[in-house]
């Protein structure tokens, strides 16, 4: 199967906390099926990571952020889920400040929209609340647990 595979996938995800702790979740319809990750996305050729996750936050969110600092790197071999070639995932965590926090809309449920490909929410969810479960993807799910295991108090 590794042999198999011929292509990096590299994603930039923004690690978003609030003033209460609550850590920024994006509920998405995407690829016919339903997901809960942290916000952020895919890498274009020709773009540094940091410049990819202030244009991703920009583009689901409507909001310039400032970097505090990089939590996060893949540091395992991970396939990609759900797309027709599997390649080989690399992920790049940072804790980011949202710029404008209180213009942000979000909702208390999870999957607040009708299932249409692009749809997409946001909403804020305990740290002592949110579950592996709870998350989609692998590597959302490791983050999730460094996170929690952290005993200082975590950048926002």
């Amino acid at each position: 199967m590794i042999d198999q595979i011929t292509h990096f996938n590299i994603r930039v995800y923004g690690l978003i906390f609030n003033e209460k702790k609550e850590l920024l979740l994006t509920d998405e319809f995407r690829l016919g099926i339903r997901m809960t990750k942290f916000p952020g996305g895919g890498l274009k050729f020709g773009e540094g990571t940091i410049d990819c996750l202030k244009r991703e936050i920009m583009e689901e969110i409507g909001q310039d952020i400032e970097i505090v600092c990089h939590f996060y790197t893949t540091d395992y071999f991970q396939p990609t889920m759900h797309l027709k070639t599997t390649q080989q995932l690399i992920s790049i965590y940072y804790c980011v400040k949202l710029l404008n926090p209180n213009t942000l809309k979000v909702s208390d449920k999870p999957f607040d929209f009708k299932d249409k490909e692009g749809a997409q929410s946001f909403r804020w969810v305990s740290l002592e609340r949110i579950n592996e479960k709870d998350l989609t993807f692998p590597i959302d799910k490791h983050v999730l647990q460094l996170l929690k295991a952290e005993n200082r108090d975590l950048p926002r």
